[in-house]
């Protein structure tokens, strides 16, 4: 199978997703595990913007790349956020580790339960001739903020748990509130957006 450059960063951010996995689970010292596994993290989001570009600037979209690379994108958040989580109830230390652990796996089912019914939505109106739902404002800061949130959390772990700075999460909650907020308001949006498809009174 011959596959242009689009499709092969899109293959490669998927192969990222079981070392960033590995990396975070299985690197013990708190330093390196976090500032290599933000590393291989912004790697892939960085695959995510450069698959997408190429593709509309060479006209190189194909429907390979059109099933692989959302698919990818949550792959890639799936795996960051429930391996963190995870990882986050293994290392507990102190009450306010706890809460964050807790916090975490909330907002993960959040973001795991907007993906689906988003995606839902999606296959529903590829059925109607409502074409190639486009990604909103909502949608593209909702990633952007996922992104930043991750790495974050990443590089606070390693300031907390390596070099024992009392961090208190304070950026990790700020983020993971934000995240959590863009997460629900991109969801409604596209649920508003895109309702009449799905209506049962229609």
């Amino acid at each position: 199978m011959k596959l242009n450059i689009p499709n092969q960063l899109t293959i490669l951010r998927v192969l990222l997703v079981p070392a960033f996995i590995a990396c975070l689970l299985y690197i013990p010292n708190a330093i390196v595990c976090g500032f290599v596994t933000a590393g291989v993290f912004l790697l892939t989001s960085l695959t995510d913007m450069l698959d997408g570009k190429i593709a509309r600037k060479y006209n190189l979209v194909t429907n390979f790349g059109k099933f692989m690379d959302p698919l990818a994108d949550k792959f890639m958040v799936f795996a960051a956020l429930i391996t963190i989580t995870v990882k986050l109830f293994l290392s507990v230390g102190s009450t306010n580790d706890k809460v964050l652990a807790h916090v975490m796996l909330w907002t993960t089912m959040v973001v795991v339960l907007r993906e689906l019914g988003v995606t839902s939505i999606r296959m529903v109106c590829s059925g109607t001739g409502a074409g190639v739902i486009a990604a909103s404002f909502f949608g593209k800061a909702k990633t952007v903020i996922q992104v930043i949130a991750i790495s974050v959390i990443l590089i606070e772990f390693s300031l907390n748990k390596g070099f024992g700075l009392p961090t208190y999460w304070i950026a990790s909650y700020v983020l993971i509130g934000l995240m959590a907020f863009m997460t629900v308001a991109s969801g409604i949006d596209y649920l508003k957006s895109y309702w009449k498809y799905i209506n049962p009174n229609q």
